[in-house]
Formats: structure tokens, sequence, C-alpha cells
């Protein structure tokens, strides 16, 4: 998108553009009301809500900007069919939303696409082709084949009709938390933040939207940073639905002027938020929907009242597992540790008795003696994996251990 074409729209009627989406959206989407979360509000001692969208149709958010877009074509680029580009969300929401209007869809995906994403997307009627190791490659031959075929490009992000329909959740929100105080956001490409953003400000601009980025993948917060759109050598991160290399030249823009501070998070907050999630609220968010829980700690103030955009919930059951696991690790949930012992009859029943003392609950327990420093040196390594009840146990249950004369070290 050209700098003329930017400047066009940022002096469209936002707020009319996106009731228009919202009244646009009314056949399909599902109700995602706010839930204040107990838990997120005790712990941050302010009133914390979620905005479940990882329960909306096709899992996430995304639905919204391309039903929209697809709903604002013209009855000739509707008989011509349309094309995107995506590896996750915004591909089953392109490919719903064709087949609910009955219009012809492609998805081009890399080849590294899980296959269970791949499947989704043919679930809802689209012809998906495989193309690139990458997305920017994928995204390439969907451009390539939209000008030879006639194609309407779905953009991702950095769409005008996209941006006004993920700004119907402001719509939402406003209309059902009156008293808000500040919005959390996932940043990837901004399509999302740029929509709410448009709809907050005009509706009551002392609501402060705040964007939520990885550490390893901040291509806006760096744009915003630097004034311009950056572009990032290489993306490292858990979140591979905010994992974009450049924001689009319009969601940069509208950020730039409405968004009132982006904030980076790490991956060990990533996890610890997704595994909070399903914990508390028995819900399941992938790693890209739990960035603003993971932002919360960095904002919250006493008696504020924040929401948290849950954007989508399409997660492998791989993933999930693995997640959880580091999660736990990072709350204090488990902990391991490794102790070399003497070879000889009781010295087990000494460590295992420490630690029923405690409370520890033993969930792996290796003893080998080839792993041993010395292997001459007539002792065993033992590695034992706990349950525990937070850091300041897990410091207990090791100071118990030094106390016994046991030379600890931590494995995790």
């Amino acid at each position: 998108m050209d700098a003329n074409q930017v400047k066009t729209f940022l002096e469209e009627d936002h707020l009319k553009n996106i009731q228009r989406a919202a009244e646009n959206l009314k056949p399909i989407l599902l109700n995602t009301p706010l839930i204040r979360s107990d838990f997120f509000s005790e712990e941050y001692s302010c009133n914390v809500y979620l905005k479940p969208e990882n329960l909306q149709r096709t899992g996430s958010f995304k639905i919204r900007g391309a039903y929209n877009k697809i709903a604002n074509l013209t009855k000739e680029e509707r008989n011509h069919g349309v094309i995107s580009s995506s590896a996750g969300n915004h591909a089953q929401g392109v490919a719903y939303s064709a087949k609910e209007k009955g219009i012809p869809a492609t998805i081009v995906m890399p080849n590294v696409t899980p296959l269970l994403k791949v499947d989704a997307t043919k679930a809802f009627g689209a012809k998906v082709i495989l193309h690139g190791d990458v997305y920017d490659e994928a995204y390439r031959h969907a451009m390539e084949l939209s000008e030879r075929e006639g194609y309407t490009f779905i953009h991702p992000f950095d769409d005008y009709d996209v941006i006004c329909g993920q700004g119907t959740i402001g719509l939402e929100i406003m209309k059902e938390l009156p008293d808000i105080d500040e919005i959390l956001v996932p940043i990837g490409g901004g399509g999302l933040i740029a929509g709410i953003a448009l709809a907050i400000k005009t509706l009551k601009p002392s609501v402060k939207i705040i964007g939520v980025v990885p550490m390893g993948a901040m291509a806006m917060k760096i744009s915003v940073e630097e004034g311009q759109v950056t572009r990032l050598a290489s993306l490292k991160t858990v979140a591979e639905g905010v994992a974009v290399k450049q924001p689009g030249n319009l969601t940069f823009a509208i950020t730039k002027k409405y968004v009132d501070d982006i904030i980076a998070v790490s991956e060990k907050e990533i996890m610890e938020a997704v595994l909070l999630v399903i914990e508390k609220h028995k819900m399941v968010a992938e790693t890209a929907g739990a960035i603003p829980l993971a932002g919360l700690r960095k904002r919250a103030k006493k008696g504020k009242n924040i929401v948290c955009l849950i954007t989508g919930g399409n997660i492998d059951v791989l993933t999930i597992s693995e997640i959880i696991n580091q999660g736990l690790i990072t709350r204090g949930r488990i902990m391991c540790f490794s102790v070399e012992l003497p070879d000889k009859p009781g010295q087990l029943v000494r460590v295992a008795q420490v630690l029923a003392d405690h409370g520890a609950n033993v969930i792996e327990l290796q003893h080998n003696q080839f792993k041993a420093i010395d292997r001459y040196s007539n002792k065993v390594l033992l590695e034992v994996t706990v349950e525990t009840n937070g850091h300041e146990h897990i410091i207990e249950i090791l100071d118990a251990l030094e106390d016994n004369n046991f030379s600890v070290t931590r494995v995790y």
C-alpha cells in the first residue's frame, strides 16, 4: 500500500465503516462476551476481563476481517474468486468466509505448514496450494496467481476492510464495559490493534490501547520507535501467530497515531500465560492468543479495568504439552535436580525422606551410576523431578537437601 492510499484511508469515517462491518458480520459471528477473571484480577489487584475470541468460529478473531473484506467485494470480484497466503488463522477465516458467500477461494501455504492447519483450511472448501519454505515465498506466489488469474488478494492485515472487521471487537468491548481503562492487544502485522484503536479512540479517547509483542518478533514496536516501517532480519518466538517480519504501511500509520504504548514479553512469560488460561479458565489459547496476559504485570495498576484479548485457540496437542511443561517450570510447579550419592544401600531412601518431609511429590527418578562425574569414585548420579508449590517451596526443598549434606545441582 503506497503513501497516498494510506492517507486516503486515514481520512475515512472509521466509526461508520466499523459499524457497517458489524452489520456485515451479524450472520456469522458468535457472541464472545467478556469474562471477568477472578484469578488475574486478584493476582494483579485490578479488574481483568478476557475477550475470548478463541471461541469464535474458526477458532480466532481473523474471521472478522476476512468476512468483512469478502462481504464488501463487487459482484465482478466475487465471480473471479479470492486468494490469500497464510499458514494459520487467516487462511481458515478466508476459507470459511468465501464458502459462506459462495465464492471460490485459493490459499497458498508454506510447505512447512502443519497438516492439521492444511486440513482445517481444506475442510472449509478452499483450494490449498503448498509453496515455498517460508511465508514470504507463499505470499509472493499468491500475488503472482492473483495478477495472472484475476483473483482478489485478501491481505491478512494491511487492508482497510480487514482492519474495520477486526475493529468490531472494540465496539463490543465498549458496549459491554463502558468504564474500560485499558485494552491489551497482541501485535503481529498490526491489523487487530489498528482496528480496535480506530474504534475505541473514536468512542472514548481516554482508553489506553496497549500493544504486546514477543521479544523475538518486535517488528511493529521497532518500527514505531524508529518512525518508519522496519523489516526484521529474523524472527524467534514460540508465538507463530504474531511472527511477522514487517508490519503493514496502513497498520503502522494507525498504530503510530492511536496506540498508546507497545510492550515486549519473554517466551517464558508467554508460555506461563498459556498454562494459566488453561488451568484457571479451562480455555485453550494459542501462544499468540495469550500474549496480552503475559503483558499484564507490566501494565496492571490497582483498581484499573483492563481487557485482555484471547485472540485464538488453534494449537496442536503436542505444542500444548510442551508449553504446559515450560509454564509449570516458570511458575515453580515442577523442579528437577541432580545429586551424587555414595553407591551403598540407604542413600536413595534418605533423599526420598527429605522430599517427603517437605511435601515434594516425585514425578520421575533416574538412578544411574554411569552418569557419575568420576566413574571410579564409587558414586551414582541421582536425578529427580518433583512437583512443587512455587518458587519458595523449591528453595525450601533445596535448603533441606543441603542441610542433610547433599550437594545438589538444579537442572531446571
